[in-house]
């Protein structure tokens, strides 16, 4: 898709500020500071639209960004951020979950995982707990610019085993490089047709 219109929308933590209307949504989920941001500006093509901070644990709504007035993209809160108390996280849990499992319009979720690591217990958590759900999901592994091209096989081998997933549900993406970044798009636009 070629992205020339974006806006935050809003920022909500009920159902009640959810946009209204039937446009499909694809939420980005993942551990604080594995760079939902920096895909989520290669993505739409600008530099710093989504906000990237050097403080993990700085996004705490839905962050609901209208995509050339034909989808949503929703940033999740990080989790796996120990710096937030735990009730904090627990009002966070509770509200990407009732998002998660309850919104008609959400078509499908991007899973972020460090790609330079095996994932982390927070990652398969949540791995499972979408299939739970049944909602449809691609894993992107993030930060591949940081490791040699040589070892990517290696580490999507390593990635596919700890998640259980096939080579059609995980892509490999730098931001620096914009590897990977047709395929979440052709990933997006087949859930929202």
């Amino acid at each position: 898709m070629d992205v020339h219109n974006v806006e935050l929308t809003i920022s909500a933590v009920a159902p009640k500020q959810y946009p209204t209307g039937n446009l499909p949504e694809i939420a980005l989920v993942g551990r604080s500071n594995v760079g939902k941001s920096s895909l989520t500006n290669t993505l739409i093509n600008r530099r710093s639209f989504a906000r990237t901070s050097s403080q993990p644990g700085k996004t705490q709504t839905l962050n609901f960004y209208k995509i050339e007035d034909q989808l949503y993209f929703v940033d999740v809160p990080g989790y796996g951020y120990a710096k937030v108390s735990r009730a904090e996280r627990e009002k966070w849990g509770k509200m990407i979950e009732t998002y998660l499992s309850s919104r008609d319009q959400l078509k499908g979720v991007i899973t972020l995982v460090d790609g330079r690591h095996k994932p982390t217990e927070d990652d398969i958590a949540m791995h499972e707990w979408l299939k739970y759900y049944d909602i449809d999901m691609l894993v992107v592994a993030t930060k591949m610019d940081k490791i040699a091209k040589s070892k990517w096989s290696h580490q999507a081998k390593v990635i596919k085993e700890a998640l259980d997933i096939d080579d059609n549900s995980l892509v490999l993406f730098s931001s620096e490089t914009k590897a990977g970044k047709d395929d979440v798009w052709h990933w997006i636009e087949e859930r929202i047709r």
